[in-house]
């Protein structure tokens, strides 16, 4: 039984609607750096895009902290957890309690 000729048809492939890996599209929302301070620790902020609004409460339970179990800083300034996410920061969390 013959499967055709391994040339194809002739007519130029079409072009692929997905973008390759090395040109993913930008991240889009609100930059956010997240510190967590942790003894004499100087591990590097992890960045985060978040919808504008967005809680840091909301922010703190995504990256898997409790948020009643935390103090977040914005400029060295503790700040409400219910505040929300409107322009580029940086938090510093700072876990209230330990294990023990």
């Amino acid at each position: 039984m013959h499967r055709g000729s391994s040339k194809g048809t002739g007519r130029p492939r079409p072009v692929p609607e997905a973008l390759p890996l090395s040109a993913s599209p930008a991240p889009s929302g609100i930059r956010v750096e997240v510190s967590v301070a942790r003894g004499r620790s100087n591990a590097p902020p992890s960045v985060h895009w978040v919808p504008n609004g967005t809680s840091v409460r909301a922010l703190l339970r995504q990256l898997g902290h409790p948020p009643e179990g935390s103090a977040v800083l914005v400029g060295g300034v503790s700040v409400p957890l219910d505040t929300p996410i409107d322009s580029p920061m940086r938090l510093v969390v700072v876990p209230t309690f330990s294990g023990g």
